[in-house]
């Protein structure tokens, strides 16, 4: 019996199969460019994303011109959770911060598929829940950690959810994961270079020492780790605990 998962997408590779059938004829395939936006501030999200490969990235934008990010989704989750429940307005923009594929589904399609099933509403709760985590963490993260450590765990984070080593960020892409200036990016990433911990070349990064990111990064990375592995793996957590 092939044992293989349905989808390299977290979401849908966690679906029961009678939640995945109600599902599977509405997913379609959706390229994810860099820069790409998928939905700006106030607009009406018409689909949900479903990350394969590649990175999505929430940002505020701020009344000076400022863009923060504040939490990024990818191939373990699904963006438009939240919306496929109730208000489908956005509260922050949405940008491709890591090139790849997606499975997308029309939101209208996931909300009548989860009004008709109580395990696919508590698997979408779940994850808008992990991404809320996130975006809590973000806040206190920015307000009170080093840029360095900020710095180490994002591009720990952004591994995990792009499944390579290798990454491409502009200093502008990483100012807004950190909520710092361009030029404090450049040092603090020169710096990580220089500690043999990353590669760094006209935003292309290649992370060479992962421990030493790990080492370096705040402990907001192994927070986050954790409650993603509490709300989206409850049974991994449960084995743990």
């Amino acid at each position: 019996m092939d044992s293989a998962p349905r989808s390299p997408n977290g979401f849908l590779s966690s679906l029961t199969a009678d939640d995945f059938e109600l599902i599977r004829p509405h997913l379609r395939p959706a390229d994810l460019s860099q820069d790409m936006v998928l939905v700006e501030v106030d607009e009406t999200l018409k689909r949900a994303y479903l990350p394969h490969k590649g990175v999505i990235s929430l940002v505020v934008k701020l009344a000076r011109g400022e863009h923060v990010q504040i939490a990024m989704i990818g191939r373990d989750s699904i963006f438009g959770a939240f919306a496929a429940l109730g208000d489908a307005v956005a509260l922050n923009s949405a940008v491709v911060l890591v090139p790849g594929a997606a499975s997308t589904i029309d939101l209208d399609q996931l909300r009548i598929a989860a009004d008709q099933s109580t395990t696919l509403r508590t698997a979408l709760v779940r994850h808008g829940l992990a991404v809320y985590a996130q975006i809590q963490q973000t806040a206190g993260c920015n307000a009170s950690h080093t840029v360095e450590s900020r710095l180490a765990r994002c591009l720990l984070h952004t591994r995990d959810l792009s499944g390579s080593d290798k990454i491409v960020l502009t200093q502008e892409a990483m100012a807004q994961m950190i909520g710092a200036r361009r030029n404090s990016v450049s040092l603090v990433a020169n710096t990580l270079q220089q500690a043999n911990f990353i590669h760094y070349s006209r935003g292309h990064i290649e992370i060479t020492n992962v421990d030493g990111l790990i080492k370096t990064s705040c402990e907001c990375y192994a927070t986050v780790t954790a409650q993603y592995t509490r709300l989206l793996h409850p049974r991994m957590h449960s084995a743990a605990a």
